[in-house]
């Protein structure tokens, strides 16, 4: 029949590992749940992960009987994303906890009002202890203290890192960065996943600041003391061939001495890019423009006060559709002298055509002479060629900055009209 004949099989080639779902390896070790009006999930106790977060009020799809967004995911499972903290030292010897380390707890939940506290004690006579805090919205304290009861001072560094394995699938628009960035000494800094896995780690110093990763509508970000300065990382590399980024910072020295105790505290903001929140909690923590997590791009200054514009409309109407009909109008209305004047320096174009006619004939062989006489002709009915379009080069900015506000806030999402 001329079909191919059958072969014996190849022995000995490995298989794909299955990765078991999400909601298996959550079930697999011990716990502390997360219970929040906007999140919930939990924490792993072995390493002190913050690895299980999911949104109450943010589905996947429209319809509301569709899946909540899952932000965070824990080692296991299906691309793994979590914040852990901790400490390093110089000192080979001393015993320091690790993603492998188990934690006891004090309850059972971590509630807004309700603190965790994690406790782990290194049998050298040091002891570490993590309290973890939760507001109403998506910001984590965690306070991270050392009590030294041993005869040696000992010198450490606290860090904070968030993980995320496997590249997500991105938008790719050119007008949305999606990826790692942060705010150094001021300044924002962005860098696409495929930029590092080109260069493999980017170093920077910084004094206070963020940094994390972020998506179109979600970020996750470390942020240390305000005040102190740290070493930040952007990190890529592939293990057993998937790509693995991470974001971390490294505190300056910490020393503590025999029979005292320090703390250091660190804030992770982990949920939805919502403009006035991210602004109060700018406002409230002193957060160097903790706003630049939503990527207003160029025009900033255009960009958020036309948001803030739309909102207000909004908080009149209460529907977003007809606020952006209504605030295009408002737009068009500011901007209308500017085009009655392009349109009139049209119209005075237009009736002057057949003068401009002639003179491309008269002189269409001397292009220095005919430029002349267009210049003359100009000056004498009083007509500026370019006014007709410096209005509406001066309206494109504006109108730039409504689209980037529809395209890249969340408060557009899944609204109705």
């Amino acid at each position: 029949s001329g079909a191919e004949p059958p072969t014996a099989p190849v022995a000995g080639l490995p298989t794909a590992p299955t990765i078991p779902p999400r909601e298996a390896v959550i079930g697999q070790m011990p716990r502390v749940k997360i219970s929040s009006p906007r999140l919930r999930g939990s924490i792993r106790l072995k390493g002190g992960q913050l690895d299980d977060l999911i949104f109450n009020d943010y589905r996947e799809t429209i319809d509301l009987n569709s899946k909540e967004i899952a932000l965070l995911s824990p080692s296991g499972a299906p691309n793994p994303y979590f914040a852990q903290f901790g400490w390093v030292s110089a000192d080979p010897n001393v015993r320091l906890p690790t993603s492998e380390t188990i934690w006891s707890t004090n309850g059972v939940s971590l509630s807004p009002g309700k603190p965790l506290i994690l406790r782990w004690d290194n049998g050298q006579g040091i002891r570490f202890i993590k309290t973890i805090t939760l507001d109403q919205n998506y910001m984590f304290t965690v306070a991270q203290r050392i009590e030294n009861h041993g005869e040696n001072n000992v010198t450490l560094y606290p860090y904070g890192l968030i993980s995320r394995t496997g590249t997500p699938e991105t938008l790719g628009f050119f007008i949305l960065h999606e990826g790692l960035l942060g705010v150094f000494d001021g300044q924002l800094k962005e860098v696409d996943y495929d930029d590092l896995k080109e260069v493999g780690k980017i170093q920077q110093t910084t004094q206070g600041g963020w940094l994390g990763i972020t998506d179109k509508y979600w970020l996750v970000a470390l942020i240390p003391d305000q005040k102190a300065n740290f070493q930040t990382f952007f990190r890529h590399n592939t293990h057993e061939k998937l790509d693995k980024y991470q974001v971390d910072y490294l505190g300056t020295a910490q020393t503590v001495g025999s029979g005292t105790s320090l703390t250091v505290k660190n804030l992770l903001f982990a949920g939805a890019k919502e403009v006035r929140l991210l602004d109060d909690y700018e406002k409230q923590l002193s957060i160097s423009r903790f706003d630049l997590a939503i990527d207003f791009g160029w025009f900033y200054f255009l960009t958020k006060p036309i948001f803030y514009a739309l909102l207000w409309i909004n908080n009149h109407v209460l529907n977003l559709g007809v606020s952006i009909l209504l605030l295009t109008v408002g737009i068009k209305l500011l901007f209308f002298p500017l085009a009655n004047k392009s349109y009139a320096s049209m119209s005075k174009m237009k009736k002057l055509q057949p003068k401009m006619m002639q003179v491309r004939e008269r002189y269409g062989d001397d292009k220095t002479r005919m430029n002349q006489e267009m210049m003359e002709l100009y000056k004498k009915e009083k007509v500026n060629p370019a006014s007709g379009c410096l209005p509406i080069l001066i309206q494109i900015p504006v109108f730039f900055a409504l689209y980037k506000v529809l395209f890249v806030t969340i408060e557009m999402r899944h609204a109705p009209f």
